[in-house]
């Protein structure tokens, strides 16, 4: 399938000295369907996101569910980041309101940029749909405390000053695999953030950008809440709001959700496998693989957090093997079912159950396998959330764009290997005349040959094999005299080469977008705290488009 061509929604130059280029997600396939409003995709989503009938009709179905005490109740959960979200939060749980959610892996300082470029897009979504509606509408972000992939968030990386690429490590892998919301840091952070504070650039900005990471990464607290913290920290001016997956009130009325899928585990996975089948026939990859017999549900104790699996009529925790008759089970569950949580196919429908949510920001995986749990909101009572892709951002430094100019490209040409640039480069630089002569001097090799072998031809024809051996081994040493040609063109433009090869490690670092590799704090070092409202102003939600189709999710084909 061809990758999706980026559209850029809105970039330009700003006081911050930089370029900010804001668009839709670089993925093909079902994203690339998404976003044009196939219909073969309406079947699997509660509407198109870009209809603003789509979020009128969720907000009935929300307001349908929710009373005043369901809300009133859930506000304990959420931690709101400054008094004006205090306020609205006051407000949507005493009435008519909404939120519009996002979440992610507690990385280590956030993480990769993406997880900012959400939270900034829910923050547009919300924004956005509170002129719609007339209602309060607030962006809440679930942090993850319930995930136990340490490896997937135990490290952050940069750039240092050479623009080569520097990883800091919190540390190995643990035999353990406790949830993010169980896992202390120890002196292990303090030696990390020493790191950190050596890799990036000294800026007026650092002591203020430290200091909040040392308060919020301290020893003795659990990964969760120091992502958490950081996370209010650096939001507090956009009014977020910010819940927990381990939040006591989460985990009670989420708790219902739980218990229902462990009851109803081998239905929910019919149809969840139903679904993924249609969702295949419609020509689209599956995100999850669904795994026989296992449910959607872990449990964590002191040896880590396990998926739950039946087998032979009884459960076993998947990693430790441990086997549980159901009776068992069950008493575990009354014994604190705190210990119980949602995997990544039920945590949106716990989501949804304890918040009056609108819509969920997603990422390119998060919309593949969204496609796939339709129907397991449905088995729940509820309609799924509407779902809004996130923006996808690259941030272009000035440096960054003289190098652009320079060469005459586009900040997506990177999008493609660097060697490929390169030697386009080099190419281009071999002087004409050099150029002329290797196209001539393979025309008259070609030449020569053939006239050989047709004057060869009647003396023996068994000849062709070593003459056309003798025009192979030709070109084969022509083409040798060309690389070091062109490797000693390299030379000379050793700097252009050099400047190509930076350029790409700041666009498309290891040949990923820079979204998914890099950190923050990369440009907060920088541009201070004002880089993020530069990135939001730049996030334009229009809500102006329908597509055929998209009535609500088929759970009955």
């Amino acid at each position: 399938m061809s990758r999706t061509t980026k559209v850029d929604t809105h970039s330009g130059e700003d006081p911050l000295n930089l370029d900010v280029k804001v668009g839709r997600l670089p993925a093909a396939g079902l994203v690339q369907d998404y976003h044009a409003g196939h219909s073969a995709l309406g079947p699997f989503f509660f509407g198109f996101p870009w209809d603003p009938e789509t979020y009128r009709r969720k907000a009935d179905e929300v307001r349908a569910r929710f009373d005043a005490r369901d809300r009133a109740y859930l506000a304990e959960a959420i931690t709101p980041s400054s008094d004006v979200a205090a306020d609205k939060l006051r407000r949507i749980a005493a009435g008519d309101g909404f939120v519009v959610t996002t979440g992610q892996q507690t990385g280590f300082l956030t993480g990769p940029l993406y997880t900012v470029h959400k939270i900034l897009s829910a923050i547009a979504l919300a924004d956005a749909l509170e002129d719609l509606l007339d209602v309060p509408v607030a962006p809440l972000f679930w942090v993850a405390a319930d995930d136990h992939d340490w490896d997937e968030v135990n490290h952050v990386q940069f750039l240092d000053d050479d623009n080569e690429p520097r990883r800091i490590e919190l540390g190995p892998a643990a035999d353990r695999r406790p949830s993010m919301g169980r896992r202390t840091l120890g002196r292990e952070i303090e030696r990390a953030l020493d790191q950190v504070e050596d890799v990036l650039p000294p800026s007026e900005f650092m002591p203020d950008l430290m200091a909040s990471l040392r308060e919020a990464y301290r020893p003795g607290r659990t990964m969760a809440d120091a992502f958490r913290a950081l996370v209010l920290d650096l939001f507090g001016p956009f009014d977020l709001l910010v819940t927990d997956a381990q939040d006591p009130v989460v985990r009670e009325v989420g708790g219902e959700v739980v218990r229902r899928e462990l009851k109803a585990s081998e239905d929910d996975e019919g149809a969840l496998a139903t679904q993924t089948a249609r969702l295949e026939a419609a020509g689209y990859e599956a995100q999850v693989s669904l795994i026989p017999g296992a449910t959607n549900v872990f449990y964590e104790d002191e040896h880590g957090r396990e998926r739950i699996v039946r087998q032979d009529g009884t459960y076993v925790l998947r990693a430790s093997h441990r086997r549980l008759e159901e009776d068992e089970l069950w008493s575990m569950w009354e014994a604190g079912h705190g210990r119980f949580s949602a995997n990544v196919l039920l945590r949106p429908v716990v989501e949804s159950h304890v918040f009056p949510t609108l819509a969920y920001v997603a990422g390119p995986g998060e919309l593949r396998y969204l496609a796939q749990a339709g129907c397991l909101f449905e088995r729940h009572g509820l309609a799924m959330p509407v779902v809004f892709p996130r923006f996808s951002v690259t941030v272009v430094e000035s440096k960054v764009q003289k190098v652009l100019d320079k060469f005459g490209l586009s900040w997506d040409a990177f999008d493609r290997p660097v060697h490929e640039i390169v030697a386009e480069y080099v190419r281009d630089e071999v002087p004409d005349a050099v150029s002329e002569a290797l196209s001539g001097l393979r025309r008259d090799i070609q030449r020569g040959h053939d006239a050989l072998f047709e004057a060869a031809k009647p003396i023996d024809p068994t000849l062709k094999g070593p003459i056309f051996h003798a025009r192979n081994t030709a070109f084969q040493a022509l083409g040798e005299a060309e690389k070091k040609i062109k490797h000693h063109v390299r030379q000379q433009h050793e700097i252009g080469v050099e400047q190509l090869e930076k350029a790409a490690r700041n666009l498309h670092p290891e040949n990923k977008p820079q979204e998914r590799v890099l950190n923050v704090f990369q440009y907060l070092s920088r541009y201070g705290r004002e880089l993020l409202p530069a990135i939001r102003s730049r996030m334009e939600v229009s809500l102006d488009r329908t597509a055929a189709g998209w009535s609500g999710v088929d759970c009955t084909s």
